[in-house]
């Protein structure tokens, strides 16, 4: 009786022994589970690390110093600031963008415009680890700043806004208090109106209005080339969220230094006076702005006034 109980204690003995030999150790546990969990919660890592392609606009950096965003308006690219990177470049680094679908640059339109174009600065500014850059904006380009520096004021630094305002429809109205409901239906026309237009059309279009855009034949010519190159769906939504979207409340947020360089000198002295307030009124609430009007130029300062306008610059940009 004992012997066989030695042998079956013995081949016990054995196979526990095996057994402790082929069980998995803790740190084969512990490969085999962040195998498990990585193959999961990697390429989740991977997707917040990575960030979404840029679409809405291009980039070309040039100079070196602080950093200063420059954004053209609409249907107009990084050409009209020429005479400003050759003034700038040897003291401040410029990120010229060109938005998509304006002058030449591929349109990326799905949707809304404008929002998409703050995201994406905003994200730009980031990752690129600008501290608080300053931001030059023309037009539609200085409705762009207006938003960044409220959306975000601790990111943002000093705002120069070109003849651009944080609601365009009182300009056209010449009526302060204008607001988004007034102007639906006649947003929603424009748009539909603008993007059924061929690029020959879109000039046309442009030409009407072309002695209120600059003085030169030559900047004229410019701003027709660069009308007759953008894609007819984005100008109509970005209009249509121009008149639609009223950044007047949000603009009290803004800390930073405000600079609105107004152009009234497409109109009569009385109309002057006119423009004057209703810019005033645009900028009222923000705590840090000031209002410079030059009476002599046309929407395109920085084409028809260049030495007036790197003077103010240099001022601005100080600060």
């Amino acid at each position: 009786m004992n012997a066989p109980q030695h042998t079956n204690q013995n081949a016990n003995n054995n196979i526990a022994k095996k057994t402790q030999q082929n069980k998995p150790s803790f740190w084969t546990y512990f490969a085999i589970v962040l195998t498990i969990i990585g193959g999961a919660v990697a390429p989740q890592i991977k997707a917040i690390e990575q960030p979404q392609p840029r679409v809405s606009f291009t980039v070309e950096v040039v100079g070196q110093g602080k950093p200063v965003l420059i954004i053209p308006g609409l249907m107009s690219d990084r050409r009209v600031w020429q005479s400003t990177v050759s003034a700038l470049q040897a003291d401040f680094q410029l990120h010229l963008i060109s938005l998509a679908g304006f002058a030449g640059t591929p349109s990326t339109l799905d949707g809304e415009f404008l929002p998409k174009v703050q995201q994406e600065l905003l994200g730009y500014v980031t990752e690129q680890q600008l501290q608080q850059p300053a931001v030059i904006g023309h037009s539609l380009g200085a409705f762009l700043a207006f938003s960044l520096a409220s959306s975000a004021p601790k990111q943002i630094g000093t705002v120069i806004a070109v003849d651009g305002l944080p609601y365009i429809a009182p300009i056209f109205s010449r009526n302060s208090a204008t607001q988004v409901a007034d102007m639906q239906a006649q947003a929603l026309q424009l748009k539909a109106y603008y993007q059924q237009l061929s690029s020959a059309q879109l000039k046309a279009v442009a030409t009407q209005g072309i002695a209120i855009q600059a003085r030169s034949a030559e900047h004229q010519q410019l701003v027709l080339d660069m009308a007759a190159a953008s894609d007819s769906q984005t100008v109509g939504q970005a209009m249509y969220e121009l008149l639609t979207t009223d950044l007047r409340p949000q603009v009290t947020a803004i800390t930073s230094q405000v600079y609105l360089l107004g152009a009234s000198g497409a109109l009569a002295p009385d109309q002057q006076v006119l423009a004057a307030a209703l810019y005033q009124q645009q900028i009222e609430s923000i705590a840090n702005a000031k209002l410079l009007m030059n009476t002599d130029s046309r929407h395109f300062i920085m084409l028809d006034e260049p030495e007036w306008f790197i003077a103010q610059l240099r001022v601005a940009l100080k600060e």
